[in-house]
């Protein structure tokens, strides 16, 4: 059950959200996390199991480390949190890698002339990168004491699993939400307010992104072989499709959290108007990069030690990154071209923000950095990914594929136009946080046409089945 499905639309969310509106203050808690479990399970099955597991370990690895730090007792809580850190670790480990190291095995021995290991493929339980992320921050925060403990292990369930931003984000601190799950309002302006957020994310997801896919499917499917023309077509559609697909969520799990009281973090900031790497990270995920600045790169080191540390910490951090979103040869070197990227801009130094025509070019470059890295993003394997950079390379030689004249349509390049204006934006229009709390007659106006306009339009598509699941769900 994806948010932008008609049984998420016209079934469940009615459903929960009366549901929660008729149930008194104590009971809402309980209607959330029964929701949220019914949610998870709908399309995850039995690995609704293992998201228990890692609901109830972590919950008890937060006991512990409350106690260790009560007593302080260093040596304990130290050993705490690294058998948290080892229970969640391996947890995406196993289930997300393990199929990978077995193929490369495989691979090596057959080189050998051996043969390959009999196995069965593990199954990818859905969202398990995001709530075993967002479990273990709650043990890191309470062995910082940077939040008190959450006696209640049904309050707890409740942080992990809660449905709005439970498989693709953001990744919700634990000190950023702990109060809220004791007290929060809701009523009708909080209603309104979150479902015309959650209206403009589902704008987004199905107006956009899902009519710019299959251009970016095209492009990239298994022997395209794309011209010049046709492949610089394709990398733009995919970089259109992943910011409009993801943000859209991010928008729509803010929306929902606002429904029901929650005011989650903001995860996106106009990361195509960045003018840097750098900037352009401060801008992107913006949940999951405070994650791994926190809880990894500081921890080992940060920029603290001198400039090679810095640089070798820099590696590192992107590595993991590149790893958390796949087992795949391609998210690795998509982790170490962003990671080489930012090392190169702190050889350089910092400098002043250009301005007029050498701000333009500056994001330009950006904008070119960050389009080659999602060919690697996107492609099955390396030699697909290096095809495709040198087709973008050959020129501009026309549109040759068959494929992608098939899917072509008015509605994939209108919103393939759209959809690059996020490019030349100022950053200062970010319109989720104006739907939210702007207060102008423009604000309003842009209330109006979202709940008015693309509102009854995105629900047209999606009724006529033109939708798909997010990108993110994968991870």
């Amino acid at each position: 059950m994806v948010f932008s499905s008609p049984t998420f639309l016209f079934v469940f969310l009615p459903i929960v959200l009366a549901c929660y509106a008729l149930t008194p203050r104590a009971g809402k808690n309980t209607v959330l996390l029964a929701s949220s479990l019914v949610f998870y399970a709908w399309g995850g099955g039995w690995f609704l199991g293992w998201l228990l597991a890692s609901i109830a370990a972590n919950w008890v690895f937060g006991l512990l480390a409350h106690a260790c730090r009560s007593r302080r007792l260093r040596m304990r809580l130290r050993v705490t949190v690294l058998g948290s850190v080892a229970f969640n670790v391996g947890l995406l480990a196993w289930f997300k890698y393990a199929n990978f190291f077995v193929d490369q095995l495989s691979s090596v021995l057959v080189a050998m002339d051996g043969s390959p290991i009999a196995w069965s493929a593990v199954m990818l339980p859905i969202g398990i990168s995001f709530f075993t992320f967002q479990a273990n921050s709650y043990v890191f925060d309470i062995a910082q004491g940077d939040a008190g403990l959450m006696r209640n292990p049904l309050d707890f369930a409740l942080y992990v699993s809660l449905f709005p931003q439970l498989i693709a984000g953001p990744i919700v601190r634990y000190q950023e939400i702990d109060q809220q799950i004791r007290r929060r309002a809701f009523g009708v302006e909080s209603v309104c307010v979150g479902m015309t957020r959650f209206s403009y994310g589902l704008c987004k997801k199905v107006l956009v992104a899902d009519s710019v896919a299959p251009l970016a499917d095209a492009a990239f499917a298994p022997g395209a072989q794309p011209s010049g023309a046709e492949a610089w077509v394709g990398i733009l559609a995919y970089t259109v499709q992943i910011y409009f697909d993801f943000s859209g969520y991010s928008d729509m799990a803010l929306g929902l959290g606002r429904v029901f009281g929650f005011r989650f973090p903001e995860n996106f900031d106009h990361p195509y108007s960045s003018a840097s790497v750098t900037e352009f990270w401060r801008r992107w995920h913006i949940t999951l990069s405070r994650w791994f600045r926190d809880y990894l790169y500081i921890p080992i080191g940060g920029s603290r030690a001198g400039r090679a540390r810095t640089y070798r910490n820099l590696a590192v951090v992107f590595l993991v990154t590149g790893l958390w979103h796949g087992a795949n040869w391609t998210f690795v070197a998509w982790g170490v071209y962003h990671g080489f990227w930012l090392i190169v801009e702190r050889v350089r130094g910092r400098r002043e923000r250009a301005r007029g025509l050498r701000l333009l070019a500056a994001r330009l470059g950006t904008l070119l950095i960050v389009m080659v890295g999602w060919v690697l993003f996107r492609s099955p394997s390396m030699p697909d990914a290096l095809d495709y950079v040198h087709a973008m390379a050959s020129g501009w030689s026309g549109f040759t594929s068959l494929s992608l004249f098939t899917v072509q349509s008015n509605q994939a390049w209108l919103a393939l136009a759209i959809g690059s204006l996020s490019f030349v934006a100022p950053a200062r229009w970010a319109i989720g946080p104006r739907l939210d709390s702007g207060e102008t007659s423009r604000d309003g106006i842009l209330r109006l046409a979202v709940a008015l306009i693309g509102l009854p339009v995105a629900l047209l598509l999606v009724t006529t089945g033109t939708f798909s699941p997010f990108l993110y769900f994968q991870f």
